[in-house]
Order: structure tokens, then sequence, then C-alpha cells
């Protein structure tokens, strides 16, 4: 009886360990289905800016060709030295505001960030397409937008970032590059911080939230973007999520304005 006893001790063990090393293996935990919208939410982003709490170990990537890991601190900086602004872009890609978005970025010579949605890669590939052949870049925005993300497993963490991932990068072509993470309404964790950038994503925080996604008016829209720009580089705008005419509207004005006060365009510093 007690040999018959440590047996089942070891078997047991034994389960919870092939478990355990299925939890951090893409794709073996079964996504739970939540339907979150796609309006950001303000969080604290300074205490996730600063969160150093250990980082998990995470089993090494499926893919041989995994990108070089980066830094998991989330980055808010520019890779611009000088008066230099980081224009991102969350919620997308989306047929009507996606491609306003671009066109007047292209109107005023700006870069800007993309960060893109899995899901809305998955359905509208031809738009990532198009931000990348207009030298943007692409931040990698989970599958489904959830902004309760930080509540959830390590396990959905890791499907929602490394599923996005791959949406993004298949529809963007083999040659395009996911270059940041940033999590739904800035629901980053230690682990998923950690999991971006074993896979060459830096996590993407931001200063100055327009806060557009509320539909706010133009001028509010502008008003914060300017009043709040010493903040820190990195602003945050929407394609996705609703009607976003009124953030259209504010890039047109928000644009030149930066030009005539002497600021250039950079991307996040990775």
């Amino acid at each position: 009886m007690a040999r018959l006893t440590a047996r089942k001790r070891h078997f047991a063990a034994a389960a919870v360990s092939v478990l355990a090393l299925a939890a951090t293996i893409p794709g073996c935990v079964a996504m739970a289905t939540e339907d979150s919208g796609t309006g950001e939410h303000t969080r604290d982003a300074a205490k996730a800016a600063h969160d150093t709490s250990p980082s998990p170990s995470l089993s090494p990537s499926a893919s041989p060709s995994a990108p070089e890991r980066v830094s998991a601190e989330i980055t808010h900086e520019s890779d611009t030295p000088g008066k230099a602004v980081n224009l991102t872009i969350d919620d997308g890609p989306q047929p009507i505001w996606t491609q306003k978005v671009l066109d007047v970025l292209k109107k005023y010579g700006a870069k800007a960030t993309f960060c893109i949605i899995g899901s809305q890669a998955k359905e509208y590939p031809d738009l990532v397409r198009k931000v990348v052949a207009a030298g943007h870049r692409l931040c990698d925005h989970s599958v489904d937008h959830n902004t309760e993300m930080d509540k959830r497993s390590d396990s959905y963490q890791q499907q929602q970032i490394l599923d996005a991932r791959k949406e993004i990068q298949d529809a963007a072509g083999p040659d395009a590059k996911v270059l940041y993470y940033r999590a739904p309404g800035g629901a980053f964790t230690p682990y998923s911080r950690e999991v971006a950038a074993s896979h060459g994503m830096r996590p993407l925080g931001w200063n100055v939230d327009t806060r557009d996604w509320t539909n706010p008016g133009t001028q509010k829209i502008l008003d914060t973007a300017e009043h709040e720009l010493h903040e820190g580089p990195t602003v945050l705008f929407h394609d996705g999520g609703g009607n976003r005419s009124q953030t259209v509207a504010a890039l047109d004005q928000f644009l030149p304005w930066l030009k005539s006060q002497g600021y250039v365009f950079g991307y996040p510093k990775i």
C-alpha cells in the first residue's frame, strides 16, 4: 500500500509538471472568448511604467526565427533626440478611419506607430500592408483588446500577445517587423511584459492620452494634446473602436502645429 501511494504521488506530480509546461506553450490553452470592445480605458500608466516586480521565467519561443529579446521595461522615450513626438495610433486597422489617418500623416510628412489588434489585422490585411508601405511602425495590441488582461492567467496573456503578433505579421508580410507591444488599456503585468520582450517587442506606454476615444470634440482633443505634451513625447490617438472623425480633424491641426513649434516626428525607443 505504501508503494502504491508513492506511485500515485509520483504520477500526480508528473501530471502537474506537464500541465505547467503546456501553459507556457502558445496555443496549448484555449482562449476564453470575451467581447471587451475596443474603447481605450485610462489606467495608472505611471504605476505600470515603474512596475519592477520580478518577471517569471518563460520557455523559449517555439519559433526558430524568433527575434532577439529586448528590454521588458515600458518605453516612453523617443529614439529621436531633441524636440521629438512619437505619434501612436491604436485599435485599428479600420476601413474608414485608418485610411484617413494615413492620409493626414502623409499630408504633413509625419510618421507614427500603429498599435494593431490582431483580429482586425486578420480581417483587414490590406490596411496593415498600407501602414507598412507608408513607412510606419507596427505594435502588437493583443488579439481581442481585453482591457482586463492583467486579471487573467499567464497562459491567456501569452496567447493574446503571441497570436496577435502572428496575425499582424501574416497580414504585414515576412519583411515587416512587429517592434512593440502595448497592453490594452495599459493592462501590463510583469509576465506580459516578459512575453513581449522575449519575442522582440518592447512594451510601449504613453505620456499623453488625448482621450479621443471618448469623442470629447475636436478642440478638446487638440487642447489635451498640446497642453500635456510637456509630460513626454509619446502621444496616444485612435483609428479604431468607433467613429474617429474627431481624431482625424484634430490630427489635421495638431501635426502642422507641432512642426510650427519646431518638433520632429520620432518613434518610441526600443
